[in-house]
């Protein structure tokens, strides 16, 4: 049962801490007035699909979380996790679009040396960070182009 608990905690942490992130890092006018791209999803797809990522980030680092052997996944895990929570502040706060550039290809980065390194500790951990690193890939381009054209 304490397994149980635990993903309880897990998907508390990462929903729970994304969801505050977003709470006060709310994107208001001087998002509104930024140049975007063609691509530019609307605001109302953000919160559905943050909502699916975090219960999937959530349960895979939940399952390497319950292997002996965690090493460098759950380090993996838990340093894109922070580097998540800090990109939201970074660019809708401080206004800082090239830090946050920055900060999100990290982010894929780690992602991707997670999905490495859980492929071979987890399959499914691995693979339920697939539509994450997704999604940080196309945040990535989309940070890149709201940074070019403003």
């Amino acid at each position: 049962m304490s397994r149980y608990w635990a993903l309880a905690g897990f998907i508390a942490l990462t929903l729970g801490g994304g969801t505050l992130v977003g709470l006060v890092s709310v994107p208001g006018e001087w998002y509104a007035g930024l140049a975007k791209p063609w691509f530019n999803p609307p605001n109302w797809v953000f919160g559905p699909a943050w909502t699916v990522l975090y219960v999937l980030i959530a349960i895979a680092g939940w399952r390497i979380w319950l292997l002996p052997q965690r090493g460098a996944a759950m380090m993996l895990w838990w340093l894109q996790l922070a580097l998540n929570f800090a990109w939201t502040p970074i660019f809708f706060l401080a206004h800082q679009l090239g830090l946050a550039l920055v900060v999100v290809c990290l982010i894929l980065l780690l992602s991707l040396g997670f999905v490495a390194t859980a492929w071979h500790k987890d399959r499914p951990a691995a693979l339920l960070f697939v539509p994450y690193v997704l999604w940080t890939a196309f945040a990535s381009l989309l940070n890149a182009s709201v940074w070019w054209l403003n």
